[in-house]
C-alpha cells in the first residue's frame, strides 16, 4: 500500500447523498479481486451511456459528457467531494479498489458508511469527514473555480484551502499511523516477520510430525 502523507490535489465535486457501493462499481464487475483494474470501471453505469461488462474496450465506450468525471477540467481529479452516506450498500472492498485505481487518494464529505469507510483506511485512501457548513463552502468554491486544488496534510491533520483556511479533520490514531506508513493488513503482518520466521523453526523441532 501507497503511504499517505501530504497530497496536494485537483479536486471533483460529486454532488450526490447515499452514493452506494454498486453505483461506484457494478456488480458485474466484482469477479477479480486482484485489487487492480476496476478505474476504469467506476461509476460504471453514471459515466457510460451503454451497459458495461467485465473484459469490454471501454476506450470506445460512449460517455456520458453530463457526468462530472467525464468533465475536461476535472480530469485527473485525486480528491474527491462527497455528500452524506457515501458508500452505503454492500460491503465490497472493490468500491475503495475502484476508486483507488481511477487515481482518487482523498475522500471528503459529512459522513460514509462504516464498512466502507473501514475499507477505505485498509486500501490506501483518506476519507475525511468534516462539518457540513465546511463541505458546502468546499462545494461552493470548487463549482467556482476551475483548477480547484486543496492540500491534505495528514501528519498535521488539516485540508487547506486555496484562501489559505486551514480545516483540521480527526483521524483514528492507529489508521493515520497506518496510512502515514504504508502499512495494509499484510504490511502490519510482515513487520513481525522475524518472530514468525522464529515460530516457525521452532515448531519445527518441537512437532517434527507436523513435517513429515
Amino acid at each position: 500500500m501507497k503511504p499517505f502523507t501530504r497530497l496536494d490535489g485537483l479536486v471533483a465535486p460529486m454532488d450526490r447523498a447515499n452514493v452506494d457501493t454498486d453505483a461506484i462499481i457494478p456488480k458485474q464487475f466484482l469477479k477479480s479481486i486482484k485489487r487492480s483494474g476496476f478505474g476504469p470501471n467506476l461509476f460504471d453505469e453514471w459515466r457510460y451511456l451503454d451497459i458495461g461488462q467485465p473484459g469490454m474496450d471501454n476506450t470506445g465506450r460512449p460517455k456520458n459528457p453530463e457526468f462530472v468525471l467525464n468533465q475536461p477540467r476535472f480530469q485527473g481529479a485525486q480528491i474527491l467531494l462527497t455528500r452524506d452516506n457515501f458508500g452505503c450498500g454492500s460491503s465490497r472492498e472493490h468500491a475503495p479498489w475502484a476508486l483507488e485505481d481511477f487515481g482518487f487518494r482523498v475522500l471528503i464529505g459529512t459522513s460514509f458508511a462504516d464498512i466502507f469507510f473501514n475499507n477505505c483506511f485498509k486500501n490506501g485512501l483518506l476519507p475525511i469527514r468534516l462539518p457540513a457548513a465546511e463541505v458546502d463552502a468546499l462545494f461552493g468554491q470548487c463549482l467556482a473555480t476551475p483548477g480547484y486544488h486543496l492540500t491534505v496534510d495528514l501528519a498535521q491533520q488539516t485540508v487547506t484551502r486555496p484562501d489559505g483556511k486551514a480545516i483540521p479533520f480527526e483521524v483514528d490514531p492507529f489508521r493515520r499511523e497506518c496510512l502515514l506508513n504504508g502499512w495494509d493488513d499484510i504490511g502490519l503482518t510482515l513487520r513481525h516477520a522475524d518472530k514468525i520466521r522464529e515460530f516457525e523453526a521452532r515448531r519445527r523441532i518441537e512437532q517434527p510430525w507436523l513435517f513429515a
